[in-house]
Order: C-alpha cells, then sequence, then structure tokens
C-alpha cells in the first residue's frame, strides 16, 4: 500500500514540475537599466494617474492585507516628508480589489503622498511583480536603477544616500 501511495505521489511531482516548466514567464518583467513602463491608473478619487515625470520616483507596488507591506509604510511616509521637496515623488500601487479598505487604510495611515489602485494587478503584471511588496527607484530620465523585493526601512542612512544619490543627478539634455 504505501509502496503505491509512493508511486502515485512520486507521478503527480512529476507532472507538476512538467506543468511549471511550461508555464509562460511573468509578462513585461523589467529589469532594472530598463526604461519603466508608464500606466494609468486611479488614484482614490478615480482620476487617472500617470508615472511622474522628470521626478525621481519610488512605485511600490502593495497591498492592505500584507504585513511586509504595513510594516514599510510608516518609514515610506517619512521619507516622503524628508524628500518630497528635493523631487522625489511617491507612488504606492495597491493591488486591493476592496476600493473601501484602500480608502480607510490610507485614512488610518493618512498617507500623504499619490496612492493608485492596481486592481486587476494588469501593471504588476506589466513590471513582472508577483510578490509584495516590490519596489522600483525610478531616475529622472524614466529608467529603473534599483528594484527591492520586501519591507525596506525607507529612512535607513544607505538607503537615504541612494536616494539622495538619484536626485542629485541631473537630467540628460
Amino acid at each position: 500500500m504505501l509502496k503505491r501511495w509512493l508511486t502515485v505521489v512520486g507521478i503527480l511531482a512529476v507532472i507538476a514540475v512538467l506543468a511549471w516548466s511550461f508555464l509562460p514567464p511573468p509578462a513585461g518583467k523589467v529589469a532594472e537599466g530598463d526604461v519603466a513602463p508608464d500606466y494609468s491608473l486611479p488614484d482614490l478619487a478615480g482620476v487617472q494617474q500617470s508615472l511622474p515625470k522628470g521626478k525621481v520616483v519610488l512605485l511600490n507596488f502593495w497591498a492592505t492585507w500584507c504585513p511586509p507591506c504595513r510594516k514599510e509604510m510608516p518609514s515610506m511616509i517619512e521619507l516622503h516628508k524628508l524628500l518630497q521637496d528635493k523631487g522625489l515623488a511617491i507612488v504606492a500601487a495597491s493591488v486591493d480589489k476592496n476600493k473601501s479598505q484602500l480608502t480607510g487604510f490610507v485614512r488610518e495611515y493618512n498617507i500623504p503622498f499619490q496612492v493608485v489602485n492596481d486592481a486587476d494587478a494588469s501593471v504588476s503584471r506589466q513590471y513582472g511583480v508577483f510578490r509584495y511588496p516590490e519596489t522600483f527607484l525610478i531616475d529622472r530620465q524614466g529608467v529603473i536603477r534599483f528594484h527591492l523585493i520586501g519591507a525596506v526601512e525607507w529612512t535607513d542612512p544607505t538607503v537615504l544616500k541612494a536616494i539622495n544619490t538619484l536626485l542629485a543627478e541631473k537630467t540628460a539634455g
């Protein structure tokens, strides 16, 4: 009986591996050095927003149900306060399907930067995101300079130095 069960499990494992190998790669996967894809996503007022131009952009993909996302939000708010006047634009692209839950979260945390709703995860897929949070730091020319996976302490001196370096770069032309 045990031998038969192990055979069935082995066959299922082989089928799973074969099926996994035929899955297509994430659509639109981007990497550091690529031009950041533009998007059109609604903010909480329903106004369509696109990737800010001519600024250093911190584009963060997140969700209200994601514990690491919730953990990093206070330091992201602090980062906004520190660097908004130096040309940093923070965009928080939420994949939440429940808009009222998203709106409640934004109110609760008093999020001062732009929040857009990627409810169908179309832009997340375009960027190749499949874990949350994932963040892309984009320079003034629209080039992805850093891709970060997982929660980040945004006020850490090393992180601030990297962002300030991008902010100090002049635009081409």
